[in-house]
């Protein structure tokens, strides 16, 4: 598929227009160089992760918009310490909403203006509400639209204002991966289940995604389905509660059931691909990349609920004049459609589909929006074929998956408290 021409065309010449005024205005107050630096290619650095900094897409955004991107990817945890102590290291950011308060209370990130955002309108209610439909439930935890606009007094709320304090775009539902020629092909949201990764069947072949925002709730969850532990509110466990689930898991650890924890998606892909595990916590091009490789590894749809995450674009505190400015042209770029369209392949979705909904074809939109089996097959974003003709997408269409949400990435009252007691959980 190829991007819209005419919105390529459009993003470009007002871009390359600002560059050129801004050239003619040093012309007339500088003797050195003005030709120089109108023709400078604006640079701006990404932090994030391996979902969303792919070469593909650094290559695609440069060629539409003239500029210079860098992309600096690493995993959950490194790169939101480097955030939130470091602001000057980055431009934009990318990661899960989780994030954003601590990122908005260490003062590093800053508002961004509505007005600059091209396609704001066509963003679903799901980023904006918590819920793509008036009934579905919103999941436990921090939701994205408690954490979205920027209030009066400056803390964040859900009370729509002028400013925000991230672009919503890329999303998901997370569960875990497991290799179907080895773990029975379980029934989505019948017989798939959280407690799976804690099932004896399956020790020493185990792993957990090395994030105690993240991690944590794949634990929780399975924990409370094997019927071990019971919360009040999983999306903001008690001290209390994370010590019975730590009593409960520690045993488990220490007799090797978990091979380990996994900080990327490359590293999740390798473990599977190399049998050190069949069953663990995966993200969505991880399946999509195991399946590319010839393993049949099904994404579960559990019973219990997805664990969702919210990717979001958030502006550093120390970014400023024409940097901003292309880094707004960035964040508009991935709302404008060929984006959201490639990582579709890799089964995520984009918080305004419609516009992405030209850059795929029928039967991808089919398989990957709509819920319908595979008129075809079809390729991941490296040309391999992940998706077998025939075949229908575990957990279904988008509304049904974003309206099975038990709990979203949240960083809890609790969360310091938590961190001393997951590493420990890691190097025991």
């Amino acid at each position: 598929m190829t991007p819209s021409k005419s919105n390529n065309a459009i993003n470009r010449r007002r871009f390359l227009k600002q560059s050129v005024a801004t050239g003619s205005m040093l012309a007339s107050t500088a003797i050195t160089a003005p030709h120089v630096y109108a023709k400078q290619k604006f640079v701006v650095r990404v932090l994030g992760t391996h979902v969303t900094l792919q070469e593909p897409l650094r290559l695609q955004a440069e060629r539409e918009l003239g500029i210079k991107l860098v992309f600096s990817p690493g995993g959950d945890a490194s790169i939101l310490h480097k955030a939130s102590t470091l602001p000057s290291s980055f431009d934009l950011y990318e990661h899960w909403s989780n994030s954003i308060r601590v990122l908005w209370q260490a003062d590093a990130i800053q508002p961004i203006d509505i007005s600059r955002i091209r396609y704001w309108d066509e963003v679903n209610d799901l980023s904006k509400r918590g819920r793509l439909r008036p009934d579905d439930k919103s999941g436990l935890g921090d939701a994205p639209h408690h954490l979205l606009y920027v209030q009066d007094q400056g803390q964040l709320g859900s009370n729509p204002t002028e400013k925000i304090s991230f672009v919503p775009y890329v999303h998901n539902v997370d569960s875990f991966g497991y290799n179907s020629r080895i773990v029975p092909q379980g029934i989505p949201y019948d017989t798939e289940s959280w407690a799976w990764l804690l099932d004896p069947r399956w020790h020493g072949k185990v792993a957990i995604v090395n994030d105690p925002a993240i991690g944590l709730f794949d634990l929780a969850l399975a924990a409370q389905a094997a019927g071990w532990v019971k919360f009040n509110d999983l999306g903001n466990m008690t001290r209390q509660e994370i010590d019975q689930l730590f009593a409960k898991l520690m045993p488990l650890k220490k007799r090797g059931h978990f091979r380990g924890a996994w900080g990327s998606v490359p590293e999740s892909v390798e473990m599977m691909c190399n049998d050190e595990v069949v069953i663990q916590s995966m993200f969505s091009p991880g399946v999509a990349a195991v399946n590319g490789a010839g393993i049949p590894c099904s994404y579960a749809a559990p019973r219990e609920g997805y664990r969702a995450w919210h990717g979001v674009m958030c502006l550093s505190s120390q970014t400023t004049g024409h940097t901003r400015d292309a880094a707004y042209e960035y964040m508009n770029w991935w709302l404008s459609g060929w984006p959201g369209a490639f990582i579709a392949r890799q089964g995520y979705y984009i918080s305004n589909p419609e516009r992405s909904r030209k850059h795929l074809s029928p039967a991808e939109w089919d398989y990957w929006y709509a819920g319908k089996p595979a008129s075809n097959n079809l390729t991941n974003t490296y040309g391999e074929i992940s998706v077998p003709v025939g075949s229908i997408r575990s957990g279904g269409s988008y509304e049904e998956r974003l309206s099975n949400i038990a709990v979203w990435n949240t960083v809890m009252n609790s969360y310091e408290y938590s961190l001393p007691r997951w590493r420990e959980f890691l190097l025991t």
